[in-house]
């Protein structure tokens, strides 16, 4: 009995150790980021800066250009989710409840924009772009991040519609209900958890793009991605560690507000195909 207890407090030390290894490997980037976006001298040898400062806060925040990618990368971000919404849960609500011809291979389709180099699709979507003229308009930079969701917001979706059992439907419907009040009052409110999942990652994901941002939207529509390559290449890394923090503050926000929704089941059911 003895050794038991002597191995069990062996395994919990080894379990502690790993924990500590693995949460140093993921938060210890996090954490220099942090401590370097508030740093006014760091010098090597020294573990921790040897003066604190807001002066680079300050920099930042006070340049008009930052200022405005930081209110594009918002307005283009609900933009894009809004009309993902609108556009794609009418797609996934088709695919989880009818069989029609090579639907899976429909579904699938929508995986490939995220299956190859972007960078590739990027410049095959720019060439079409320019001779439509949308090249360096709003319109284009929008249509260059939906490109980016659509697999978000069929996926998902479509896998909570399909979690929805036909026989509750059927019920509502054999009382007299419409086939739309079915889906606004049953059909909707079940299947919302993985549609908000869905959108969360939509959302961040266009705040977060700059490779399509760059190729179709420069010179006049400059998102946050697009400002920070600019700062971390032309100023000191504190900078680019200030500007990387205000880029991260959205997706912690809205992860933490959400994750109530965003749990394994929702997301492993989201990426399979039926």
């Amino acid at each position: 009995m003895l050794w038991y207890f002597k191995a069990l407090g062996r395994r919990k030390i080894v379990e502690f150790i790993i924990l500590v290894v693995f949460a140093l490997f993921f938060m210890g980037p996090l954490l220099n980021l942090l401590l370097l976006a508030f740093t006014g001298k760091w010098q090597y040898p020294a573990p921790l800066p040897q003066s604190w400062s807001f002066d680079w806060w300050k920099f930042v925040l006070t340049k008009d250009e930052v200022v405005k990618s930081i209110g594009l990368s918002f307005m283009i971000a609900i933009v894009v989710t809004a009309l993902s919404i609108v556009l794609c849960i009418p797609a996934a609500y088709a695919f989880a409840r009818i069989r029609f011809p090579l639907s899976k291979w429909f579904l699938f389709s929508f995986l490939l924009t995220h299956a190859f180099p972007k960078m590739g699709l990027y410049v095959s979507i720019a060439v079409l772009f320019f001779k439509l003229g949308l090249m360096n308009t709003f319109t284009g930079v929008v249509l260059i991040h939906i490109v980016n969701t659509l697999m978000y917001m069929t996926w998902i979706p479509s896998a909570a519609f399909r979690n929805v059992h036909k026989a509750q439907e059927e019920s509502a419907r054999d009382v007299g209900a419409t086939p739309f009040r079915v889906f606004w009052n049953i059909t909707f409110p079940m299947a919302l958890p993985g549609i908000t999942v869905a959108s969360i990652f939509t959302f961040l994901n266009s705040l977060d793009e700059a490779q399509g941002t760059y190729l179709v939207g420069i010179p006049d529509f400059r998102t946050m991605p697009v400002v920070m390559y600019s700062i971390i290449s032309d100023y000191p890394s504190t900078a680019g560690a200030v500007f990387s923090i205000i880029l991260m503050l959205p997706t912690i926000i809205l992860l933490l507000a959400a994750q109530r929704f965003v749990s394994a089941d929702v997301m492993s059911s989201g990426f399979q195909m039926k």
